[in-house]
């Protein structure tokens, strides 16, 4: 029939996208999907379909529609309407006919709230953490650790509210409001992040510094030196303090035993706590009070900013090309957001190093 799409041009359509350089199909080719299928499963603990009804969707094709939110920044919503949309998606995630049922915004969100109850991201990362062991991307060169701010929806709430919430309290009169209640984010948290103003050139004036209030998560992660991967990870609110994440995010089957991080994470606490534990802290010294910072000091902590500036591109990735925002409510479904994340950053990761390896 005239203007109907056929076979070839749908395919002469699929073969121009390969050309233009699909960032999925690169994605598709080269990450081991199946390597997730067993710790789904066990996390999704499905019947066996004895009292019939329909068959649930794959679990790796709903695990790979959790990709696509991290790595474009989607709602539920969004994606569903995108995977029906997007010759792309449809093509990574296998629904290539016009027939192949799609998940709906309410079957993903059941799918990654399942997985949420189970706790099953962390069993997910160190999956594919494996895999990349045996892929010959073992942690090497030491760690890199930092933290970085995810913004959540901000949480009109009164001043006795915010009270209750600090202390650990559910406001009275949200009480006998459980509608209200399930909206309300009671574990995220304010904080002030500071923008420290450059050194103003000759004769122009001098730039204040700036704090800007932000609500949210934050993100606690430490990349292997060698590799760029994200190898261990914690999720706090954003008001606490990072120096206390420190041992909570560092891997320890890294191969080299070095640590760098700026001035947060250096304490005698920590100092002591690595020491103990094997480590060798490179972690950027503070200028002392009073005095300036000496010259062999600061030269120190130039050398380790050219390092440490490495797990800075990570969390740009993740807030510039990922959108990496936090639209659910708690810190259980956070940490599965950011856990998506921090696993969809190291995919694409995976995917560049095979294919420089390979171009080699």
């Amino acid at each position: 029939m005239r203007g109907q799409a056929g076979f070839w041009d749908v395919d002469e359509c699929y073969a121009r996208l390969s050309e233009a350089g699909d960032p999925l199909e690169k994605l598709n080719a080269v990450v081991p999907w199946e390597v997730f299928r067993k710790p789904l499963v066990k996390a999704l603990k499905r019947s066996d379909g004895a009292k019939g009804g329909r068959p649930p969707y794959d679990p790796v094709l709903m695990f790979k529609i959790l990709v696509l939110q991290a790595l474009y920044s989607l709602s539920d919503d969004q994606a569903e309407f995108q995977i029906m949309d997007r010759r792309t998606f449809g093509r990574f995630l296998g629904l290539l006919d016009a027939g192949d049922r799609v998940p709906d915004a309410k079957t993903i969100w059941l799918f990654r709230e399942h997985l949420t109850q189970a706790g099953a991201v962390e069993n997910l990362f160190a999956r594919f953490d494996k895999h990349l062991a045996r892929a010959g991307y073992l942690a090497m060169g030491g760690q890199i650790v930092d933290a970085t701010i995810v913004p959540a929806p901000k949480q009109p709430n009164t001043d006795a509210e915010k009270a209750d919430i600090k202390a650990g309290k559910i406001p009275d009169e949200w009480k006998d409001k459980p509608a209200k209640l399930r909206q309300k984010d009671r574990d995220a948290r304010w904080t002030v992040k500071f923008s420290k103003a450059r050194a103003a050139e000759d004769g122009k004036p001098q730039q204040h510094d700036i704090a800007i209030p932000t609500f949210g998560y934050k993100n606690h992660a430490a990349i292997d030196r060698r590799h760029g991967f994200i190898r261990g990870w914690n999720v706090t609110s954003a008001a606490a303090y990072d120096g206390a994440q420190l041992r909570n995010a560092l891997d320890k089957n890294n191969t080299s035993s070095t640590v760098w991080a700026d001035t947060a994470y250096r304490s005698k606490k920590n100092e002591g706590w690595l020491e103990n534990n094997g480590y060798v802290s490179d972690i950027h010294q503070k200028k002392p009070k009073g005095r300036p910072m000496s010259e062999a000091t600061s030269r120190a902590n130039g050398r380790r900013s050219k390092i440490r500036a490495f797990v800075e591109h990570v969390f740009a990735q993740q807030k510039s090309r990922m959108g990496l925002f936090i639209r659910s409510i708690g810190i259980a479904r956070a940490m599965t957001k950011i856990g998506m994340a921090n696993l969809a950053y190291n995919l694409t990761r995976f995917v560049w190093h095979e294919r420089r390896t390979a171009s080699a």
